[in-house]
C-alpha cells in the first residue's frame, strides 16, 4: 500500500509541475486558434487528458505531446460545431448568413488574420505554430504529425504563400474588375 501513496503522489507532483509549467502556453495556443472560452475548455481538456495518460506523457517532449492534444481538441471541436451548424441551418431552413464585409474599418491586425485564413489549413498551421507559438522545426513538426523535413518543406511553402496573397491583395484593380465594381455599385 505505501508502494502505491508514493506512485500516486510522485503522479501527482509530476501532474502538478507539468500543469505549473505548460498550463499558460497551452492556453495562449488555444486562444490563438478559437475563442477564449472554448480556449479555456481545450485547456483544461489537453490536462485532464494528460492525467489520465500520465504514463504515456513524455517527459521530455511534454510541451509537443500537450499541443498535440489541445489541437486534436480543437479540431474536434471545430468538427462538433460545424455538424451542430449544418443541423441548425436544416432546422430553421434559413440560408447562413453571409460574412461582414469589414473592407470599410479595417485595421492592420484584421488584414494579416484574413491573408492567414486564405490559406489551407496545413499552411496556416505550420506559420502559426513557429510563428505565434515559437515552436523550433522539429517540436513544430511532432504537434504537427510529420517529420521534420515535410514540415520545413510546408512551411516554406506557406511563407511563399502568405506572401503572395499580401502582395494579391495590395494589387489595384485591373480595369475589367473597376469596370465590374462601379457597375455593382450604381
Amino acid at each position: 500500500m505505501a508502494r502505491e501513496d508514493r506512485r500516486v503522489e510522485r503522479d501527482r507532483d509530476y501532474f502538478e509541475s507539468l500543469y505549473r509549467e505548460h498550463y499558460g502556453r497551452v492556453l495562449l495556443f488555444a486562444i490563438r486558434r478559437t475563442d477564449p472560452q472554448t480556449a479555456r475548455d481545450v485547456a483544461a481538456e489537453t490536462f485532464l487528458a494528460a492525467w489520465r495518460r500520465l504514463d504515456t506523457v513524455p517527459r521530455a517532449k511534454a510541451l509537443a505531446w500537450l499541443y498535440t492534444v489541445a489541437r486534436n481538441t480543437i479540431n474536434n471541436e471545430l468538427r462538433g460545431r460545424t455538424r451542430r451548424t449544418r443541423l441548425d441551418e436544416r432546422l430553421h431552413a434559413q440560408p447562413a448568413d453571409s460574412a461582414p464585409d469589414l473592407a470599410d474599418d479595417v485595421s492592420e491586425r484584421l488584414d494579416a488574420l484574413r491573408l492567414l485564413e486564405s490559406l489551407p489549413p496545413k499552411d496556416r498551421e505550420a506559420l502559426q505554430l513557429v510563428e505565434w507559438d515559437d515552436l523550433d522545426l522539429t517540436t513544430a513538426a511532432h504537434v504537427a504529425g510529420c517529420s521534420p523535413a515535410t514540415f520545413r518543406v510546408r512551411l516554406h511553402r506557406a511563407r511563399r504563400r502568405l506572401v503572395a496573397a499580401d502582395e494579391a491583395a495590395h494589387r489595384p484593380p485591373t480595369p475589367t474588375q473597376q469596370l465590374i465594381t462601379d457597375e455593382a455599385l450604381s
